[in-house]
């Protein structure tokens, strides 16, 4: 059996309102193999996004358990919990979230500086990731140089830089035509092959079926967990 990479026991998240406590996430109890590609579905308001920010450990649980790697994030302090981010997750996010005035190798290599690596080293595996990327030519560029579908991929990159277990996206095709969406998707489900975990919210069915699972929310509880049918999933 392949070990849990995330499993959450009676997950729950809730946001002090106006109108009272608004219980965002309700006890959600789930568990992700190393090596899965997980797709989250819901609708707007459904709990995904604040979910996602939970596995993260970009925000922390008002009740329950969540062991990312089989360490329970509610029992690490702040800078653990960071030490623990930075060495196991990579993220990638709707806007790109690139710095405009850095070139795109400096943009891939901004964590390592804050592990402290030195420049040499943050040259070279920025050079490598973006490579892998399909980029590998575009070192010297700006982000404004490129296109979105080009940016996404250095966003992978640089979330690909310090070597994580799990990918967390957050609607990555969401500002992208639909031919770079399948790319995109493309090379998450090669980065999938080669053994990194992918967790991917999304709304769009055709972008899920690139997952071999699929997850959905509605008012804050987990209502569905199925594999995705086969005659269903888009080519990988």
């Amino acid at each position: 059996m392949v070990a849990a990479i995330i499993r959450t026991v009676g997950l729950g998240k809730s946001y002090p309102t106006a109108a009272g406590v608004f219980p965002a996430l309700r006890g959600v109890d789930l568990e992700i193999a190393a090596g899965e590609f997980v797709a989250v579905m819901g609708p707007s308001g459904s709990g995904k996004s604040t979910f996602m920010n939970l596995l993260g450990c970009l925000d922390t649980p008002s009740c329950g358990d969540y062991f990312l790697v089989a360490r329970n994030v509610a029992h690490l302090d702040r800078d653990e919990l960071a030490a623990l981010r930075n060495r196991c997750l990579g993220f990638v996010f709707q806007g790109f979230n690139l710095l405009p005035r850095m070139t795109l190798e400096d943009n891939v290599a901004l964590p390592l500086v804050y592990a402290a690596i030195g420049r040499d080293e943050r040259r070279a595996r920025a050079r490598r990731e973006l490579g892998r990327v399909g980029l590998g030519d575009y070192a010297g560029s700006r982000p404004s140089q490129i296109s979105g579908g080009q940016q996404q991929r250095v966003a992978i990159a640089r979330a690909l830089i310090n070597s994580p277990q799990l990918i967390l996206a957050d609607e990555p095709t969401g500002n992208l035509d639909s031919q770079t969406s399948e790319e995109i998707m493309a090379l998450f489900a090669e980065l999938n092959g080669e053994g990194i975990t992918v967790v991917l919210v999304t709304h769009e069915p055709d972008i899920a079926a690139y997952a071999g699972r699929q997850v959905r929310f509605r008012d804050g509880l987990l209502v569905s967990d199925q594999p995705t049918p086969r005659g269903t999933r888009a080519p990988c």
